[in-house]
């Protein structure tokens, strides 16, 4: 018997003010996130992963607008009362933010931004906030916790001050926790060691992930299934190892295309030619046709639907069939 999902994403669509109109900054997007899974999340600056992220939870700036469906623990959370979603916010889902020198108060001890969770999701006292506090540190591995706890952010380097925002991510035990490019700015040692603790964590907490990132490398390192997206819908999604493989998309083959690989050296990177759309400008059709060498008229046309090419392997791609022939060809 299959296990139901943990989170079940169902076209989610996120709109923002432009001057007098609004933008679709994630459009039509699903997913389903398996209990103990680590999805990650991979595209360009700009294709809509980090708002995705924000958006279930509904993390957002005013004037902002998401429908579709966010089903967890039986729960829509679009239509969730904010009391309601407070309490599911930072208690049931947490969230390691982009960047933590920005993301910690510069003013407050690390101590007190941990206990402000603590206080709103469970019944410590004083005492055991601290006691749980400390516990937390030396969980993410910082050494001398019950000294470093009441010290401030600009005191640890980059990579402890991001142990302490997953420290208070997961003060109260969260069943998801969504990370958003958790090793931004950080050297590849503490890239892996940060990566690392949190599939450790996955497994000693028996907690989902939904990762964001642009980096293929941490992708394979780190996920069980992966979605591509561009100009702010999935375009590709699957196993891990199915997807980089064997990819169904031109997008994909062009990331795959512009990463380094072994015995390369000393040749050009394959780049993908063009930008990314405005979200103010979308091409009819499929977003990637101005980019890529497979377009046809269809293409220019006729948007394409996610659809499976394999088993667990599913596409928005036309040509699907002639781009899974073209692994090292450019795109």
């Amino acid at each position: 018997m299959t296990a139901a999902p943990a989170l079940s994403v169902r076209n989610l669509t996120t709109t923002f003010d432009l001057g007098a109109s609004r933008v679709a900054a994630v459009r039509d997007v699903s997913f389903d996130v398996m209990p103990g899974e680590v999805l990650g999340l991979v595209g360009e600056s700009g294709s809509g992963k980090s708002v995705t992220l924000r958006s279930l939870t509904r993390l957002l700036p005013s004037g902002a607008e998401v429908s579709g469906q966010v089903i967890w623990q039986g729960r829509n959370l679009v239509g969730l009362a904010p009391k309601d979603l407070r309490k599911v916010r930072g208690g049931e889902i947490s969230m390691i933010f982009q960047e933590p020198a920005t993301a910690l108060n510069p003013v407050l001890p690390i101590r007190v931004q941990i206990e402000e969770n603590l206080r709103a999701h469970t019944t410590l006292d004083r005492a055991g906030r601290r006691r749980r506090s400390q516990e937390l540190l030396d969980l993410v591995g910082i050494p001398d916790a019950a000294r470093r706890l009441d010290e401030y952010p600009h005191q640890f380097s980059g990579g402890m001050r991001q142990r302490a925002m997953i420290a208070i991510a997961l003060a109260s035990a969260p069943r998801l926790l969504l990370a958003d490019e958790p090793t931004t700015a950080l050297d590849v040692t503490i890239q892996d060691q940060i990566l690392n603790l949190i599939l450790d964590l996955r497994d000693e907490l028996g907690m989902s992930v939904v990762l964001v990132t642009h980096d293929l490398g941490v992708i394979a390192q780190t996920c069980d299934r992966m979605a591509v997206m561009y100009a702010g819908r999935i375009v590709e999604e699957g196993g891990v190892s199915p997807v980089l493989g064997h990819p169904a998309h031109a997008y994909t083959l062009g990331l795959l295309g512009s990463v380094p690989q072994a015995g390369t050296e000393r040749t050009v990177l394959r780049s993908i030619e063009g930008t990314p759309p405005a979200l103010s400008a979308i091409p009819p059709g499929c977003a990637f046709a101005p980019r890529c060498v497979f377009a046809t008229d269809i293409c220019r046309t006729r948007a394409p639907e996610l659809v499976g090419t394999t088993e667990g392997h599913a596409a928005a791609c036309h040509h699907s069939a002639m781009v899974r022939h073209q692994l090292g060809v450019s795109a």
